[in-house]
């Protein structure tokens, strides 16, 4: 893959042997987003776990205490009281049923987090082929099935993040935006950092955090020291 003269200049910028300490490296990740847009600094975390076995699974949520800069569109699946309870909130999106044949058949996706009342989990579980690879079903873990819609989605609009692993293994997650203060970036990621040590499951055996990259959308990938994690 060819890169440009841009990227070329601020890969100079990182050396690619060095394991550098967490703040050392969201600086170097800040200094090497070179694009024209705000770019998003995103860690890519390899665990030692197996997916593919439910007791070493990794999923979870957590909110960033500085948000991740970007505006986050809400869709709540629900019904009764809890409709008004969304919009009052600050959803996006409310409904029920009738959104089924909307996402379904005409591939309506505006919406970036999906969260439901447990007695809609029935509707929105025919949603499942369409929402599940998009990473956008609603889940218990991740606080996103709730009878408190009002706190899911103040949450999710503070800047709460879902964690999980991908097929190899890897937690991909964003933690801001560029134009960021480095303190601002620092936070999120020991938040971010907290809340992944604390999930480590207790069915896996050897190391658990193998590598982590720091990385701006555009950018060269930071690696991070795991020792003091």
């Amino acid at each position: 893959m060819k890169h440009g003269k841009k990227y070329v200049e601020a890969a100079k910028l990182v050396d690619r042997t060095t394991l550098y300490e967490p703040d050392e490296a969201i600086a170097l990740a800040k200094k090497t987003a070179v694009a024209k847009f705000d770019e998003t600094i995103e860690v890519h975390i390899r665990t030692g776990c197996d997916g593919r076995h439910a007791d070493q699974q990794i999923r979870g949520a957590v909110v960033l205490p500085n948000g991740t800069g970007k505006t986050v569109k809400v869709l709540v699946f629900a019904k009764g009281d809890k409709v008004n309870e969304a919009e009052a909130a600050g959803a996006d999106y409310v409904g029920g049923e009738e959104l089924i044949p909307r996402i379904q058949n005409e591939g309506w996706l505006d919406f970036d987090v999906v969260v439901a009342t447990p007695d809609m989990m029935g509707v929105v579980g025919r949603l499942g082929k369409v929402l599940g690879p998009k990473g956008l079903m609603p889940n218990p873990k991740a606080g996103t099935v709730t009878m408190d819609v009002t706190k899911a989605i103040n949450d999710i609009k503070a800047g709460k993040i879902e964690y999980r692993l991908d097929k190899n293994n890897i937690v991909h997650v964003p933690v801001g935006k560029a134009s960021f203060t480095e303190e601002a970036l620092q936070e999120n990621f020991k938040a971010l950092m907290d809340a992944i040590v604390k999930a480590k499951p207790s069915a896996l055996k050897g190391q658990y955090l193998r590598s982590i990259t720091l990385t701006s959308t555009m950018g060269p990938g930071v690696k991070v020291s795991v020792a003091k994690f």
